[in-house]
């Protein structure tokens, strides 16, 4: 019987493959208060102007403003001669000295505001009925917010927002009115609103208006870095941990994002889950990481 030997040698050193760990941060489910808004356009105007006008044929022969000087209700604006006084002179009080004739018609700001536009100066001569100056009424400056007409349901809810000027200054302001009519290319409906400023503010500066379309105190939430989303945007999920190095691809349902909060509908996370936070980018289904603090 024939026998069969081998060689036997040295055995060989199985090679070790390391996996590789991604080092991540991990963050917990948080319930905050999200709000979803939209800043729209809100411009300064005064939304009643009086306009001053002669009340006599003659020659301004004082001005007693400038543009943009604040007037009070009651206050001296301009001087006029009459043209029978500017032809006639003093004559007839030299002839009669008890008839106490000037000619000299004043003329005073009927309202409270500043002095927009300036039309006649001294010497100027003008016809009655003629207009002379325009006061932009204190009492009627607003902002005008432009509003979709689709989004006027929202007005129930934010009858109080905020302004914020261009120099970052804020104004607390109260809706007062709507205008009767939309604009017929971008649809949109002239809101007023009020605001206290001690501060003078100009005509036509464009502010910032926030509001609020929908809001919740208190749903569960997530970093925004923490949510991932494919390159359409329509699906969305997180790297969530089953044990410490081991991630899964877990699809969720987003609603409101707000200051850096993404609110997570479905699937209800508990206190306990860890979503990667950082270094989750990328990452595949049950991908091996390595948590690291933050």
């Amino acid at each position: 019987m024939a026998s069969v030997y081998g060689c036997s040698g040295q055995p060989a050193e199985e090679e070790s493959v390391a996996n590789p760990q991604t080092p991540i941060t991990v963050t917990t489910i948080d319930n905050s208060a999200l709000a979803d808004s939209i800043d729209l356009n809100a411009t300064s105007s005064f939304m009643q102007k009086n306009y001053v006008k002669a009340n006599a044929i003659g020659y301004i022969q004082k001005v007693a403003i400038l543009p943009g000087h604040y007037v009070e209700k009651g206050q001296l604006m301009f001087t006029i001669k009459t043209k029978e006084a500017q032809s006639i002179g003093n004559t007839i009080n030299v002839l009669d000295t008890t008839f106490k004739f000037s000619g000299i018609n004043y003329i005073r700001a009927s309202r409270s505001g500043y002095v927009s536009d300036l039309v006649h100066q001294v010497g100027d001569y003008v016809q009655d009925g003629e207009q002379l100056a325009t006061i932009s009424d204190r009492e009627s400056f607003a902002f005008v917010m432009q509003l979709p007409y689709e989004l006027k349901r929202t007005l129930q809810n934010n009858q109080n927002l905020t302004l914020t000027l261009p120099d970052g200054q804020k104004l607390a302001g109260h809706i007062a009115s709507t205008m009767p009519s939309v604009d017929t290319a971008s649809q949109t409906q002239g809101i007023v609103i009020k605001v206290a400023s001690a501060q003078p503010i100009p005509e036509n500066l464009v502010a910032k208006a926030l509001i609020i379309k929908t809001a919740k105190s208190s749903a569960p939430s997530l970093p925004k870095s923490a949510v991932l989303s494919n390159e359409t945007q329509d699906e969305f999920w997180v790297m969530k941990l089953i044990n410490d190095t081991t991630a899964i691809k877990t699809p969720i349902k987003k609603g409101l994002e707000s200051g850096g909060k993404v609110e997570i509908i479905s699937p209800t996370f508990n206190a306990h889950d860890r979503i990667a936070v950082t270094g989750n980018y990328g990452l595949a289904d049950t991908a091996k990481v390595k948590i690291v603090k933050p």
